[in-house]
């Protein structure tokens, strides 16, 4: 009998976010599921649990992932622990098994402190900044709150997916006689359905412009800059905008934004996304990716676009139907400013923080232009056992160049859960039954892993340990528990 009550699963809360990220009421789901309302209410109320019946019953009908019921949950404690970790809540302990019931009870309110702890270490950021920099201080932080709107949903929207497909199809169908590629068939779909002109400008005149839409003309210019595929993309965003601005607008609205430029930056990101969606629609990619075991440059090849739109694009493939690797991906440049930060599964770097110097993501810059691989470790935390991810990574030009400059002045690194890394192609050749692994931490002022050389600071919740008559390997030794 214990075993049979071992086995049990109260996912009351979860099931209760399911439903109304669906929109539904209890009677309307119960109907659905063939089960009472009153039952279901019981099993949202962790009353009574979930049945694997039940389960198979929700997967089908609402195509919903079983593993995100199980995974949300951790990644959500180990966010809250790293929160209560900061010294402002010093003196103050919560054990995991109350995290857990807070999470399951009241995931509202769970978000809510997210959120609250965002604003304040945000703001603690700005005003450090100022006090160092004499500058004034900002009000808001819309690219903290986007970032985090977008990392909430996996960094996937399925219905920017479909309407990328559906327009890149209608791309093919009138396509110009004897022309190839994207750029010409979009350049005549927007002449002709919107009216609209593309032109390449010089430097001198676009200025600090890289793309701007002259409304009054009717215009796209671009900036002579672009290279072929940084060009593509502007004017897949313009169309992407030009056809579906109702629904990317109602989206917005959605969201809830907090501001007017938090609004606005919004609407640039799912812009972004479904210029990519038409650049890259989601089956084709999907399958060449899996074909290619995930070749980047193939990738490039087949859709004409840059190494980061692809390795980008990568990280929104959480199709039900056709899941790609989970990966993650961070975008840094040489002084080691954090610029792009996405993930579409589980993400081993710290939300608070910047990423170990022990990740070859900074050693890119010595080698410009080639993938480096790396298998890290990330230590043990709240009884976890500790992980183990491949990781690759590579430089880039920024955005308006393609390559063709030579200035290698940003780092792309990605990587995902060591399980999945024989499916790609940089893991060939690579023992991963057993590898060499590089053990790593999150951000120096949260890292516990003592002794290393690297260390930039010392944790934020440890008192420095240092001696006269003896040196550390660490520039920060500190006090252990």
């Amino acid at each position: 009998m214990q075993d049979n009550a071992d086995r049990k699963l109260f996912l009351g809360a979860r099931l209760k976010r399911v439903r109304r990220d669906l929109g539904l009421t209890q009677t309307a789901m119960a109907e659905d599921l063939g089960v009472s309302p009153s039952y279901l209410n019981h099993i949202e109320r962790n009353q009574r649990p979930v049945s694997a019946q039940l389960l198979l019953k929700l997967a089908e009908t609402y195509d919903v992932d079983l593993r995100t019921l199980n995974q949300s949950c951790a990644v959500d404690a180990a966010r809250l622990t790293e929160i209560l970790a900061d010294p402002v809540f010093k003196g103050f302990s919560a054990p995991r098994h109350e995290l857990m019931q807070a999470i399951e009870e009241a995931p509202a309110v769970a978000e809510a402190l997210l959120r609250l702890y965002q604003t304040f270490d945000d703001q603690r950021a700005r005003m450090r900044a100022a006090s160092e920099q004499g500058d004034a201080l900002d009000d808001s932080a819309p690219a903290e709150w986007v970032r985090e709107y977008l990392q909430a949903r996996g960094n996937h929207f399925p219905e920017l997916d479909t309407l990328g497909e559906n327009l890149f199809a209608a791309l093919q169908t009138e396509r110009p006689p004897h022309a190839e590629g994207f750029e010409p068939a979009a350049r005549q779909w927007l002449a002709a359905r919107h009216g609209l002109t593309v032109r390449t400008l010089p430097a001198e005149v676009m200025v600090q412009w890289t793309r701007r839409f002259d409304l009054h003309m009717r215009r796209l210019l671009l900036s002579e800059t672009l290279g072929p595929s940084s060009r593509a993309f502007a004017i897949a965003y313009q169309l992407a905008l030009s056809e579906h601005g109702t629904e990317l607008n109602a989206m917005v609205e959605a969201a809830n934004t907090p501001d007017e430029p938090t609004r606005n930056l919004l609407k640039v990101a799912l812009t972004n996304t479904l210029a990519a969606a038409i650049l890259m629609p989601y089956a084709a990619f999907q399958r060449l990716a899996e074909e290619s075991r995930y070749d980047i440059s193939r990738l490039q090849a087949k859709f004409g676009v840059s190494y980061e739109q692809a390795a980008h694009r990568l990280t929104t493939l959480s199709r039900p139907s056709a899941r790609g690797v989970p990966f993650f991906l961070m975008r840094v440049d040489q002084a080691g400013n954090i610029s792009k930060r996405y993930a579409n599964g589980a993400f081993p770097f710290s939300r608070f923080g910047g990423a170990c110097p022990r990740w070859r993501l900074h050693s890119a810059f010595r080698t410009p232009g080639r993938i480096i691989t790396q298998i890290i470790e990330t230590p043990e935390q709240d009884g976890k056992p500790a992980s183990r991810w491949f990781t690759f990574a590579r430089t880039v030009d920024r955005q308006g160049h393609d390559g063709m400059g030579g200035n290698h002045d940003l780092a792309i690194g990605m990587g995902c859960e060591l399980q999945h890394a024989h499916r790609l192609i940089h893991a060939q050749g690579l023992d991963l039954i057993h590898p060499e692994v590089t053990p790593i931490g999150p951000a120096c002022r949260l890292c516990h892993r003592h002794p290393c050389a690297e260390r930039a600071a010392a944790p934020i919740d440890r008192p420095l340990a240092v001696d006269d008559w003896a040196k550390s390997v660490s520039p920060y030794p500190f006090a252990s528990d």
